[in-house]
């Protein structure tokens, strides 16, 4: 008899400079970043709260496993992330958890970057000091 193999859904999540490669399975609600737990990966409980927001406004924290490959950025950058990865992720497994994600605010890429340095100044909005003499 053939054993039927899990549904495994794969989204990218991005933050600044982090990306975040998220894969959400059926599972017991287990969430692994770069090979390690989320208690691990991640010491502040506010960053982990903002990864586990997307299960816990679609009801399903203890339904999938989440298997996460991040870099680049920071470590509330690479939450961010992820939190983006997985709500992309939840909204191709069911498009009912689209409306609450939206609601949330989980869908949107929040797209800003560091602003690059021009020419003519030490940084990207400073001037250099101007003397009339």
């Amino acid at each position: 008899m053939a054993q039927v193999q899990p549904r495994v859904t794969q989204a990218t999540g991005k933050r600044k400079t982090a990306i975040a490669q998220v894969r959400v399975r059926d599972g017991s609600g287990i969430i692994a970043i770069n090979g390690r737990t989320l208690e691990d990966y991640l010491v502040r409980i506010t960053s982990r709260m903002v990864v586990r927001q997307p299960l816990e406004v679609t009801e399903t924290t203890d339904r999938f496993d989440v298997t996460v490959s991040v870099n680049g950025g920071g470590l509330a950058a690479q939450a961010d992330a992820i939190r983006h990865g997985i709500s992309r992720a939840l909204c191709l497994i069911n498009a009912d958890f689209r409306p609450p994600l939206k609601r949330a605010g989980y869908l949107t890429r929040d797209d800003r970057i560091k602003e690059r340095k021009k020419y003519g100044q030490p940084g990207a909005r400073k001037r250099f000091q101007y003397s009339k003499r």
